[in-house]
């Protein structure tokens, strides 16, 4: 089964601002992450973005994911985009 992974661009003041909707941010990814979905997830070191890789038979979870996410929906996201992603060395579950 393929991966994927989702892409976050973040406004400058990201850290600040995140806090009114990490909760609801980290439920998401909770529940992806015990359907199966979602293998991985987190923020970049500097904050100006966060990476997500998700499992499945196309980019449909990861998407749908974006869309819900409150850090989206609330402008935390300045843009985001979904790629296939090809692994050739190492395995996961």
């Amino acid at each position: 089964m393929p991966f994927y992974t989702l892409v976050y661009d973040t406004v400058p003041d990201y850290v600040a601002r995140r806090q009114q909707f990490r909760a609801e941010h980290l439920a998401l990814a909770e529940r992806a992450h015990r359907e199966g979905r979602l293998l991985l997830a987190g923020a970049l070191d500097p904050p100006d973005g966060a990476l997500l890789v998700f499992r499945g038979d196309g980019p449909a979870d990861a998407e749908a994911f974006a869309r819900a996410d409150p850090y989206v929906r609330n402008g935390l996201v300045t843009s985001w985009r979904v790629r296939e992603w090809k692994v050739v060395v190492g395995a996961l579950g």
